[in-house]
């Protein structure tokens, strides 16, 4: 039984080795010029750092970009281990909403179906409170404006609710606008409304979202001084 127990732990897979810590995009490429940040080029790879100081380069194939400012990291799956969360996109359908992990991509969202399409992360947080991670993005911010909210279930990216008429960046700025905030134990997304003329908190309830009008969106400091629920 000893010799079992040792042997187990020798050939166990290591937990720390599988949590991303540290994630960012390189390899630089004007193979898909879309301009969404105002920019000439994206990202051909993702690299990947994990906690016990290995890492892991994401090369992408030629018809694929990442569409993006920075990877975000969160645990999505509730291993305790964080995934990289990306917008991914193909030359030919547009962007999706992609989650890597150790292994490589674990799940993506659909494409959105054509060239310069692009979605736009705005938050993830337990929205649902089921107590599991879940992300939401705006697709098309500057078109559609439609807020959708995903969970990872499964394997899979499971869309649990959407709204209309909601944006967070305006073609060619360098950064998206908004973000979560937690004010009073509620866990809110702060957006502009689709006209930028008003600031707006989504949250969900039972599953469906609900608004509340913060003020006038009056530049970037609006946004800035909701998410400090002010």
């Amino acid at each position: 039984m000893r010799v079992a127990a040792i042997a187990a732990l020798l050939f166990a897979p290591s937990l720390a080795a599988a949590n991303i810590v540290e994630a960012r995009y390189s390899g630089e490429t004007t193979r898909y010029i879309h301009g969404v940040f105002g920019n000439v080029s994206e990202y051909g790879v993702l690299d990947l750092m994990f906690a016990d100081g290995t890492t892991k380069q994401i090369v992408l194939p030629e018809n694929r970009v990442f569409e993006d400012r920075v990877p975000r990291l969160a645990d999505l799956d509730g291993d305790g281990d964080n995934e990289a969360i990306v917008v991914e996109t193909d030359v030919n359908l547009g962007a999706q909403l992609a989650v890597y992990d150790e292994n490589g991509k674990v799940a993506g969202t659909p494409f959105i179906g054509m060239s310069n399409r692009w979605l736009a992360p705005a938050g993830i947080a337990d929205f649902d409170g089921d107590g599991q991670s879940d992300v939401a993005y705006v697709e098309t911010p500057h078109l559609g404006k439609v807020l959708m909210f995903w969970t990872l279930r499964g394997g899979e990216l499971v869309k649990i609710a959407e709204a209309s008429g909601l944006t967070n960046h305006r073609f060619g700025e360098p950064e998206i606008s908004g973000g979560v905030r937690t004010c009073a134990d509620a866990t809110e997304l702060v957006l502009a409304d689709a006209s930028w003329r008003n600031v707006v908190a989504v949250r969900l309830e039972n599953g469906t979202p609900a608004f509340a009008t913060i003020g006038l969106y009056n530049g970037p400091e609006s946004i800035t001084a909701a998410l400090g629920c002010r």
